[in-house]
């Protein structure tokens, strides 16, 4: 309960320090604009046009429904890939044999394009949702466990002999010393698998699924309705956004407020 009244007590402040990324937003739209402009609304309809056709299938109830299913796969791809990454790097990153031993398969994972394992989950899962869960959990793991193994491997030897000779508690130890440190390198590899997740669930609901902001995305296509195609991808880039901006970013600056230097 402290922890939340904290939270929303620096909301304020933490809303105004994000004036570079407003900054940021507002130059790309005013890029946007400009192509727009340059190459008419059959290239690349402008800001005003797609907003408001988003506007619409917000208004008539069809963008809420498939925006829940791509959400409901992410989610779950993405909880069992930070929940296997995270347990499975912390335990190989406290053996250097289990840190050496993981090494070449993580290698593998990473160089492995997303596409060819959504083409292998195909065959196995068909069109069931399993296609898309897996295909963002494989794609999500091995972010998470080179996370979680760097923020076990790095931890400063010094400080656990100190935290041996002064007999620290082992709650102390668990929560002042070792859980910061992790966490460190933790939440940046979490936020790295929440955006490869949704743009990973899009690319397999659009060659796998019949529901979903991906099978929209290939009726817009179809349709070589740019307006539409624009409006789901704005619809699934401003999700993202908020989930990482308003939930994770300030939890991440709340567990690191360690880091602050003191004047």
């Amino acid at each position: 309960m402290s922890l939340l009244r904290a939270w929303l007590a620096g909301l304020p402040a933490y809303l105004w320090s994000g004036w570079g990324a407003i900054a940021s937003l507002l130059l790309l739209l005013a890029a946007w604009e400009g192509v727009a402009a340059l190459y008419g609304p059959l290239v690349l309809p402008d800001p005003g046009t797609t907003f408001a056709t988003l506007a619409g299938l917000v208004g008539s109830g069809a963008a809420w429904p498939e925006l829940a299913v791509t959400a409901r796969r992410a989610i779950t791809g993405l909880a069992l890939a930070v929940a296997a990454g995270s347990l499975l790097g912390l335990a190989a990153g406290v053996s250097m044999t289990a840190s050496m031993m993981s090494r070449p398969i993580v290698t593998v994972l990473l160089g492995t394009p997303p596409i060819a394992w959504l083409v292998l989950a195909m065959l196995w899962f068909g069109t069931s949702d399993g296609t898309p869960v897996f295909t963002v959990f494989i794609a999500c793991f091995p972010v998470v466990f080179v996370g979680a193994l760097q923020g076990a491997r790095t931890l400063d030897h010094h400080l656990k002999d100190m935290a041996r000779v002064f007999r620290l508690p082992a709650r102390m130890k668990l929560f002042d010393l070792y859980l910061p440190h992790v966490v460190s390198y933790l939440f940046p590899a979490w936020i790295t698998a929440l955006g490869t997740s949704w743009k990973v669930v899009v690319m397999a609901e659009l060659l796998s699924s019949s529901d979903g902001v991906g099978a929209a995305l290939a009726v817009s296509r179809s349709h070589l309705d740019t307006a539409a195609t624009l409006a789901w991808i704005s619809a699934v880039v401003g999700l993202l956004l908020a989930v990482e901006y308003l939930l994770l970013e300030p939890i991440k600056r709340e567990v690191e407020r360690w880091r602050a230097v003191a004047p």
